[in-house]
């Protein structure tokens, strides 16, 4: 008897059972049962085809015989969700290598051909193109349903497509290749239809269908290797070498956009078929008022000679490059003096299809230095400069500071730069203020002295922006360059327009509400056994908020209130009883709108969880004191309390009470702590501060007004960047210098004698747990997506019903794209401040859940989903 059977089951359900008795067989057997149906060697013999794993991979196998029938060699395959890993033979990874693809004069790498096989049942015409695909040396991935089909190639991006158009008995071909069309990667991608094959008497088809399906080829019966190994080759130096030098342009395309010479791409009937951004800036259009006009149809400065224009087509259409000085006229009517070179460019039939104009402006007279400053100054914003946090990625819609080096290639007027250096210079040396933006003004301007030209006009405009009053809020690009974005942001870190219609928006204040259908414990101990099962769990990051708030009807702030205060030694140190305390936490949840979709007690409630989360890891712990965590616990309580579920730049618009009484300023964040503070004292039942001295009382007051401010979004870069230079930076320094055992506790303790490092730190805290809904599990992080889009399109519906600004547009509940928004708010805000918090509080589950969540808001956008979630999951 040989050794039993090793048997492995898979995450996916699937069994592997492979004989290891290798004396009594010459091949190792694998047997794979999933449901009733049952495996042998790589595919099931089960005509159900939703029996047979998702997606193979397969490991090496030998090649076949050369002549004679062929014979499969069995091997264990894996089963492959979402991230499919390919596996190639060892003759394909010894075959396959980088090809080098020239474009014109741009040489490229291009890496061996990906191949997604699309088969429901193995048969001779899908060992074919495994083989064939062997042979060439590509990688090749199978997959047995359209489900699994989808999921490999946004994964994979394969550049081949090989679907079975045979028999639509297990999957409709056609279906699968139009939902592979309609994501973005398919851009790229050539997909072959393998069809039947037609006997001599039928009539040829026709390919119009396969096309309207999205085909780009149709491929013949033919299992032969030698057949599949031809079609696969000729796709690969035709189709896909094609799509991959287009791929390519994108590179050419963004130096176009990021250049600064403007530039201009016309037909060779000169209609304008592209510009880019220095263009427009200078011209002052806008490119969709350009693109597709003629020359013809803009404005011609008078300034040029007659015959300039005729003298310029004459020479550009025989093929020969013209360049002089023109007049151009701007959109605003300005005549502005042109350095232009125009370029012919062959094209289809070997004709002149295309004229490239290369513009720069002379700065000779007065209208031209004043664009020419411009220019300069937009150039020196808007280009490659860091951010104050080392940690923050480069994002296209911020407009960053001053790139020194690009401003040496720069031209400029001497006399005019000496001038404006010394009429600065003696505005500041003037200055009897000394504040420290002073003084670090008078050192750059110490440092101009001696600097060169160009350095001394960098400096300058460095001037200019440390007089701004926003030092640390980016500006945004244009607004359609990414509507989500624009308004997400305009509509979180404005205060509005300010525009009162005369139409005051009151909403109603629930300080008197009360709930009687649960009853409310009069201990800790007391908690029905549902709530106290599910808060032994209110420790952990995967703490289901959602189900606390259906098992106490809408109240879980009371309920997780009790239980985390208790944890933290609240009622200790503020010297007050349970009875207080709960008293106390009922008022505060009796103000939270239940009719809000988000902004209520549930949120409260999931706030005041990640609060205690973020206080349980050992460097924020190590870093506050007592009193602290207090006023961080307290904070996350009230910090939305009475909120209207409306955002601060509705209430200015609407000339609310609040907004006239904060004067449009942090309105809600300041209703919120005042209105807090008042419910408090307002009743000696409810007071949990009655017992504290004075003194402690005016700290942990401070402290908690400081921490709910902080969550106002106008102030979000600004708490964000002094988090990374005052606490991640010099700890990072600290860290790489000492290497040695005791950092982080040197660390902590250093920052308890800091005080306004502790501060910093708490506002991060309560910042981070406010906004931790991206990093939460996916379906909480689906469930609060939904409710705050809710919300937000409530605010765009009664906007429109009021004739009030509308502060979010793409929050219109008929045409926004969920997954856009999340994406935008994940990129704007999310990240970069929570790889500053993950450096300081190390917090790994978080951001595993941020990075999986991000990639399903982007499968759904990528799939052009506008919900939650896909269809048939919704179904389900």
């Amino acid at each position: 008897m040989g050794c039993a059977p090793s048997i492995h089951v898979s995450q996916s359900g699937v069994i592997y059972c492979r004989d290891s008795d290798e004396s009594n067989s010459p091949h190792q057997t694998t047997t794979i049962s999933q449901g009733a149906a049952t495996l042998h060697g790589l595919f099931v013999k089960s005509d159900a085809a939703d029996s047979i794993p998702a997606v193979l991979a397969y490991q090496s196998r030998q090649p076949p015989p050369c002549s004679g029938p062929r014979r499969r060699e069995p091997r264990a395959p894996r089963c492959c969700g979402i991230e499919a890993e390919t596996q190639t033979s060892s003759a394909s990874l010894k075959q396959a290598s980088a090809t080098e693809v020239q474009i014109g004069p741009m040489r490229l790498t291009q890496d061996p051909v990906q191949v997604l096989l699309i088969f429901a049942k193995e048969d001779n015409q899908s060992d074919g193109f495994w083989w064939a695909c062997d042979r060439a040396g590509y990688s090749c991935n199978i997959a047995r349903t359209p489900e699994s089909a989808l999921e490999c190639f946004l994964d994979k991006h394969q550049e081949i497509i090989v679907i079975d158009h045979r028999n639509s008995r297990y999957f409709d071909a056609e279906d699968i290749c139009r939902s592979i069309r309609a994501t973005k990667p398919s851009e790229h991608t050539v997909i072959l239809a393998v069809v039947p094959r037609t006997s001599a008497d039928q009539e040829e088809t026709s390919v119009l269908p396969l096309l309207d399906a999205g085909f780009d080829r149709r491929f013949t019966e033919n299992s032969s290797i030698t057949a599949c190994y031809n079609e696969l080759i000729q796709i690969e130096h035709g189709e896909v070498r094609s799509q991959f030098k287009l791929r390519a342009c994108n590179a050419v395309f963004t130096a176009l956009e990021h250049c600064q010479e403007a530039i201009e791409i016309t037909s060779e009937d000169h209609v304008i078929q592209y510009v880019n951004p220095a263009f427009e800036q200078m011209m002052g259009y806008h490119k969709g008022e350009l693109i597709g006009k003629e020359l013809t149809e803009l404005p011609k400065s008078d300034k040029n000679r007659a015959d300039l224009t005729d003298t310029i087509n004459a020479c550009i259409k025989k093929g020969k490059e013209w360049q002089g000085v023109y007049y151009a006229r701007r959109k605003s009517g300005d005549s502005i003096q042109q350095h232009v070179k125009i370029t012919p460019v062959i094209g289809q039939g070997g004709k002149i299809r295309h004229f490239v104009s290369l513009k720069r402006l002379r700065c000779t007279n007065e209208n031209n230095k004043q664009l020419c400053k411009s220019h300069r100054d937009e150039n020196y914003s808007g280009d490659n400069s860091q951010s104050e946090s080392h940690s923050f990625k480069c994002k296209n819609r911020r407009k960053d500071s001053t790139d020194v080096k690009s401003i040496s290639s720069q031209s400029s007027d001497a006399p005019s730069l000496q001038n404006r250096r010394y009429s600065s210079m003696a505005r500041i040396h003037s200055m009897t203020i000394e504040a420290p933006i002073t003084k670090v003004i008078n050192i750059i301007n110490a440092a101009q002295e001696n600097s060169p030209i160009t350095v001394a006009e960098a400096l300058d405009r460095v001037l200019e922006i440390l007089r701004t009053t926003e030092l640390y809020s980016p500006q945004l690009g244009a607004k359609d360059e990414d509507p989500h974005t624009s308004d997400l942001v305009g509509g979180l870190m404005t205060d509005g327009l300010r525009r009162l219609s005369g139409n005051e928006y009151v909403f109603s204040k629930n300080m008197n509400l009360s709930h009687s259908h649960l009853s409310v414990p009069n201990t800790v101990s007391d908690v029905p056994p549902c709530i106290a099962q599910l808060l032994d769990n209110e420790e952990s990051w995967d703490f289901n908020i959602f189900e606390l708030e259906a098992v106490t009807n809408k109240r879980p702030l009371v309920y997780l209130g009790l239980k985390v205060f208790g944890r933290f030694g609240v009622p200790e140190f503020l010297n007050c009883s349970e009875a207080t305390l709960r008293a106390w936490l009922q008022v505060m949840e009796a103000n939270y709108h239940s009719s809000n979709a988000y902004h209520n007690s549930t949120h409260a409630a999931d706030v005041l969880h990640a609060t205690a989360f973020f206080l349980g890891k050992e460097r924020v712990k190590g870093s506050l004191d007592h009193l602290d965590e207090v006023a961080a616990l307290i904070a996350a309580t009230i910090h939305d309390v009475d909120h209207p579920g409306r955002t601060n730049s509705f209430l200015c618009n609407a000339g609310s009470e609040l907004a006239v009484l904060y004067n449009d300023t942090a309105v809600l964040e300041s209703h919120h702590t005042a209105l807090a503070f008042q419910l408090t004292a307002k009743d000696s039942k409810c007071n949990i501060f009655k017992n504290i001295d004075r003194n402690h009382y005016r700290t942990l007051r401070q402290a908690i007004i400081d921490m709910v401010l902080a969550t106002e979004m106008t102030k979000h870069f600004e708490h964000v960047n002094k988090f990374v230079n005052s606490i991640n930076k010099p700890m990072a320094s600290e860290e790489t210098s000492s290497h040695s055992e005791g950092t982080d506790c040197e660390c902590t303790a250093n920052m308890k004698n800091f005080p306004d490092n502790q501060t910093l730190i708490k506002r991060m805290m309560i910042k981070c747990a406010d906004v931790a809904n991206p990093c939460r599990p996916l379906e909480l992080c689906i469930e609060w997506a939904g409710r705050i889009s809710e919300e937000y399109f409530a605010q765009t519906d009664e906007e429109k019903r009021q004739g009030l600004p509308v502060v979010m547009p793409v929050f219109d509940r008929n045409t926004c794209s969920i997954p856009k928004s999340q994406i935008s708010f994940i990129d704007y805000f999310i990240t970069d401040m929570f790889d500053a918090w993950d450096a300081f509080a190390h917090l790994p589950v978080l951001m595993q859940h941020l990075a999986n969540n991000y990639k399903h808001w982007k499968m759904l956008d990528e799939l052009k989903c506008k919900s939650l979630r896909l269809p048939s999951e919704n179904n389900n």
